[in-house]
């Protein structure tokens, strides 16, 4: 099946063009959990995204398990880099790990000398002297005596001062964190979990869109669970579309600012999701699925 990404374009930190369908790396390590593909499909798998006019890679340093490590699939399939490829990372607190079930004065992920080291590990893992963007990534939204952002916000933001990083967004964050996030650093994207069944983040998504901040939901296809909504089979069906491509297409409708990362182990669905930027939903569709 040959497809190709759609053309419609977002500027990431307004300078930044980036097709608005990327693709997430974290299932090529099966981190933290689930099957893997094996080192063959995993580079052909980014190989073929690039292929297809994929230009957003996100990534993080501890997309790794028993060996096997995002950033250096992505530097062995793709190095050198092609001029337009943008590479997203996070740093902060660990998703599936200790650092995050912590009070946030115990957060070590969050302090300037470890968010040095973890931007330091990007750059030493996938071969770069710069990073396109970092995001920090805070503990759980809204969990009691959550982390200030404040202080790791401006460590990052001294980063980039030496030139280690190119612009900031921020991660798992709430409405007011991100008000505050913009009185402290010019913020690029928002990455927080969003998609047709967990809309949350519905006035975030709209504050987003009115600031001229990219909003990137991850588990755009609902993840470890997959996305279920009322009429989504249907509205699939009547497209001959799967119903995953339907919960793609249906970010891309929720706001122009929106730009997905839906990450595979398998180069078909990748074909499939990428497919997705050509799907258009009627006004029927997207009042049927609400």
């Amino acid at each position: 099946m040959v497809v190709v990404v759609t053309t419609e374009r977002w500027d990431l930190g307004g300078d930044l063009g980036v097709a608005r369908i990327g693709y997430g790396a974290m299932k090529l390590t099966g981190w933290p959990r689930g099957e893997r593909p094996d080192r063959d499909t995993s580079l052909a798998i980014l190989r073929r995204a690039v292929e297809l006019g994929v230009n957003h890679i996100d990534t993080a340093y501890y997309y790794a398990r028993d060996g096997v490590s995002a950033n250096e699939l992505i530097r062995e399939a793709l190095h050198p880099y092609p001029d337009d490829l943008v590479i997203v990372t996070k740093v902060g607190a660990l998703v599936e790990g200790a650092d995050i079930a912590l009070p946030a004065a115990e957060k070590t992920g969050l302090t300037a000398d470890n968010l040095r080291r973890g931007v330091e590990a990007n750059l030493r893992s996938l071969g770069l002297d710069r990073m396109d963007v970092v995001n920090l990534r805070m503990g759980d939204v809204g969990e009691a005596g959550g982390a200030s952002l404040a202080e790791p916000l401006e460590a990052l933001l001294a980063l980039r001062d030496e030139g280690l990083i190119r612009h900031l967004g921020i991660s798992n964050i709430s409405a007011d964190e991100f008000a505050e996030a913009r009185k402290i650093a010019p913020i690029a994207c928002v990455q927080n979990l969003y998609n047709l069944s967990q809309r949350d983040d519905d006035p975030l998504v709209d504050a987003c869109a009115e600031a001229g901040v990219a909003f990137v939901p991850f588990f755009p296809v609902g993840g470890f669970q997959p996305v279920t909504a009322e009429h989504l089979e249907s509205v699939a069906a009547r497209h001959g579309a799967t119903t995953p491509q339907v919960a793609l297409a249906w970010l891309l409708a929720r706001s122009p600012g929106i730009l997905l990362i839906p990450g595979t182990g398998s180069l078909a669905h990748l074909e499939e999701n990428i497919a997705a930027g050509t799907l258009e939903l009627t006004a029927e569709d997207l009042a049927e699925l609400g």
